[in-house]
């Protein structure tokens, strides 16, 4: 194992955890036991449905899994009848042994689009957290404080505020710190909102007699507007299972402040080659063919490498030729009973599926950002009638043909 080039993979992107000095003792005591880290990623199973924003630790798990190291993945499926209270304001409806059970069916099916299923290990934390007796989960609740538990801004926000606080939401980072002792994890990732619970595995392995995890916490991504994190309900998402040209498209339209820290945290690229990027960028390169390559390297980690130049080239056309592509989504032609020229463009473009309603298109029209044939349609009464030779362009790179 090269100790330093570890080390400065497990950084790239990294915003908080253990310091160099104590990951460096502890890849050295892997090192000398001859045996690989044994690494912790803890996954409530509730309505499971990634995108890039999810990846963040999944990537960096897959970057040391591809160093040789362990990967454990842990199925709360016995803490997922409790919830996760991180950032809640009340108590979480408790799921139910069946929806546990597909929930983490579902994440395991999107996990392995990141992470390779024959280097990684799944195991469910009711293995051990189900044969617990009274007694064991008694010694458990004693290796911590209620003052401690209290630390906890979301408990402690709850309780200033006289909200309930059910008992056995205090179990759930007692529980989650116990699965480190099961699986004698070396390190533990997470996001920052799961430093409490983390770090909490740290302390109780010490409690149990074994060397405690280092730990690592990956910040959490912007969405497309640069502003936001990442969210499908504020539609700045990037999906993972989104056709290749629309997350091309959907990279292309990060702010350029943006361009490195996605290189660090969705991509597998090097820290060494991310330096010499910034290097670029900081000696006038155009943002925008920087950002073509962040794309590529982003679009095929999920496609093909024939579907990512696609996506490419799909780009070049449609954004920077403002051609139609030759791959533009066919609509067919909206049935005319009863409607205007205006109404049937409506009812064909909203068929897409990529618009939210039929008054954001008629908004669109409106504003000047729908061609039809390349003629700009400002006004519903002037449309003409549709046919199978016409092209639709709304903005500046979506196209559609007619059928």
């Amino acid at each position: 194992m090269d100790i330093q080039n570890t080390l400065k993979i497990m950084l790239k992107g990294a915003i908080d955890g253990s310091t160099p000095a104590e990951i460096v003792e502890k890849l050295e005591q892997v090192q000398k036991e001859n045996r690989p880290m044994r690494i912790k990623l803890g996954l409530d199973p509730s309505a499971p449905d990634i995108h890039l924003g999810h990846t963040v630790v999944l990537r960096k798990i897959k970057q040391l899994q591809d160093l040789g190291h362990e990967v454990f993945i842990v199925i709360g499926d016995f803490t997922g009848m409790i919830g996760d209270p991180t950032g809640k304001s009340k108590t979480r409806k408790q799921l139910s042994p069946e929806q546990v059970k597909e929930n983490a069916e579902t994440y395991q099916k999107q996990i392995f689009k990141i992470l390779d299923p024959s280097k990684t290990t799944v195991r469910y934390n009711s293995e051990w957290l189900g044969k617990m007796t009274f007694k064991d989960v008694i010694e458990l609740a004693a290796k911590t404080t209620v003052a401690r538990i209290l630390e906890r801004d979301d408990f402690q926000n709850r309780y200033n505020k006289k909200q309930p606080i059910a008992l056995h939401e205090f179990f759930y980072p007692l529980m989650q710190a116990y699965d480190s002792v099961a699986l004698q994890a070396d390190l533990e990732l997470g996001g920052t909102d799961q430093t409490f619970n983390i770090l909490m595995g740290r302390n109780i392995q010490k409690d149990y007699g074994q060397a405690p995890q280092i730990t690592l916490f990956m910040p959490l991504l912007e969405g497309t507007d640069g502003v936001e994190k990442m969210s499908k309900s504020l539609g700045n998402y990037i999906g993972i299972f989104e056709p290749a040209n629309v997350m091309y498209e959907k990279v292309m339209k990060i702010p350029d402040n943006l361009i490195i820290k996605y290189y660090e945290l969705a991509t597998d690229v090097h820290p060494d080659k991310i330096a010499e990027i910034k290097k670029q960028l900081e000696a006038g390169a155009n943002p925008r063919d920087v950002k073509m390559g962040l794309a590529k390297e982003i679009v095929r980690l999920y496609h093909s490498e024939e579907d990512t130049q696609k996506a490419e080239e799909y780009f070049k056309t449609a954004y920077q030729k403002g051609q139609a592509p030759d791959e533009a989504m066919v609509l067919k032609i909206a049935d005319a009973v009863g409607l205007d020229n205006g109404q049937i463009l409506i009812e064909t473009l909203f068929s897409s599926g990529k618009y939210k309603s039929k008054s954001d298109i008629r908004r669109l029209i409106m504003q000047g950002a729908v061609k039809v044939n390349d003629e700009k349609i400002t006004d519903l009464k002037a449309v003409g009638a549709l046919d199978n030779t016409a092209i639709i362009q709304v903005g500046k790179g979506t196209f559609f043909r007619l059928s």
